[in-house]
């Protein structure tokens, strides 16, 4: 094959590729609608691998000779609907939950590395301090925890006077360590505290 072929395009092709671009549009606009904002989002791991899945049979479909638009839009319809599924299920039976979803978990707690977190999660400190610094975090005392979410995604919670809602916590696997860690820090604060009144 010769490389002038990769530019070249024949006008039906284009047309085809028009035609199953917007057809494909306003079937993903349709479906959104009745499935909801949830469609896109990145909550869970099969959220992400629903994205994965529109953005492959899309791809498939429009530039693919043997695939035609109404089976992609057949094929992204059944993802929707096992998306919408899967969500309901995974609302009421909480051993479904379980399995379907990844849980959270601490890789920094009170501006200290979780090193057993970091090795199961694959993660460096590198990576950490990366993140750190585009939170613009200045120094690893400002931190309060930072948490690898279920979609992978990494939140940083900074250290302020403001008293924890642990319940926010709950579902983070070690958690009790942000409590432990809060706890002794504030025992610290009210010995140190006392010495001075004293």
């Amino acid at each position: 094959m010769e490389w002038q072929a990769w530019f070249l395009i024949e006008w039906q092709q284009v047309v085809g590729i028009l035609l199953s671009v917007i057809g494909f549009y306003f079937c993903l606009i349709l479906f959104t609608r009745i499935s909801g904002l949830r469609s896109f989002s990145k909550l869970s791991s099969y959220d992400l691998a629903m994205t994965v899945g529109i953005g492959s049979i899309l791809a498939s479909t429009v530039l693919s000779k043997s695939t035609s638009l109404l089976q992609g839009v057949f094929a992204i319809g059944m993802l929707f609907l096992l998306q919408a599924l899967v969500s309901i299920i995974r609302r009421k039976v909480k051993p479904i939950k379980d399995l379907l979803d990844n849980q959270p978990i601490i890789l920094m707690a009170h501006g200290e590395y979780l090193w057993d977190n970091l090795k199961e999660a694959k993660i460096s400190t590198n990576d950490i301090k990366q993140i750190l610094r585009k939170n613009g975090i200045k120094s690893r005392s400002e931190v309060f925890a930072v948490v690898m979410e279920t979609t992978a995604d990494m939140s940083v919670i900074k250290n302020d006077d403001t008293a924890p809602d642990w319940s926010l916590f709950d579902d983070i696997r070690d958690n009790e360590l942000l409590v432990q860690s809060s706890s002794l820090k504030t025992a610290k604060a009210q010995s140190l505290e006392n010495k001075h009144t004293k």
